[in-house]
């Protein structure tokens, strides 16, 4: 696991001593070529977020912010390894998902979310997400889920308007409608 672009292009990461499933580089570098023109000046949150891999490379393509949410010691471990290897520190709130929702002030540019698979939780996420009008105008929601996992098409205001299947992997994408 590395990051693949940017100010810390080539850094190798650690991922966590749980069943947490980082996401591939190959996978990471589609998902990123896709959100290439959101990410500059961006402020991200990365629910979920086990190594931290994705909220490294947004920072590295130029995000400003990157807020981190996990409630596992060894994801919280990791996390804070893989930023020394940057030389940053993490913005992490460390809590249930629901929590760190409820504490973000403002909106987000681009969120993140990859709950364990068949966790049920993308409808429940999206949900907040919509109810606590965290998005900003033209933000994106990227769920990454097992191509198995059928998520609903609107939540709210939220619309889903993009999917990429990858293998057994896919990402769905939601905005404002």
């Amino acid at each position: 696991m590395r990051v693949i672009t940017g100010k810390y292009k080539g850094r190798s990461l650690v991922a966590p001593e749980n069943d947490a499933r980082p996401t591939l580089d190959r996978m990471k570098e589609t998902l990123f070529n896709i959100l290439s023109s959101k990410l500059n000046g961006a402020c991200v949150l990365d629910l979920f977020a086990g190594s931290g891999q994705i909220a490294i490379e947004c920072l590295s393509r130029g995000a400003r912010r990157a807020i981190l949410c996990d409630n596992s010691h060894d994801s919280l471990r990791a996390i804070k390894a893989n930023f020394a290897k940057i030389g940053e520190t993490p913005e992490i709130e460390f809590c249930d998902f629901r929590e760190c929702l409820a504490r973000i002030d403002g909106e987000l540019d681009v969120i993140f979310v990859d709950p364990p698979y068949k966790s049920g939780f993308y409808g429940t996420v999206l949900a907040e997400i919509d109810k606590r009008e965290l998005l900003s105008d033209d933000g994106w929601v990227v769920c990454e889920h097992s191509t198995t996992d059928e998520l609903p098409q609107t939540v709210g205001v939220l619309t889903l308007f993009d999917c990429r299947k990858m293998g057994t992997v896919k990402f769905s994408f939601y905005r404002r409608s």
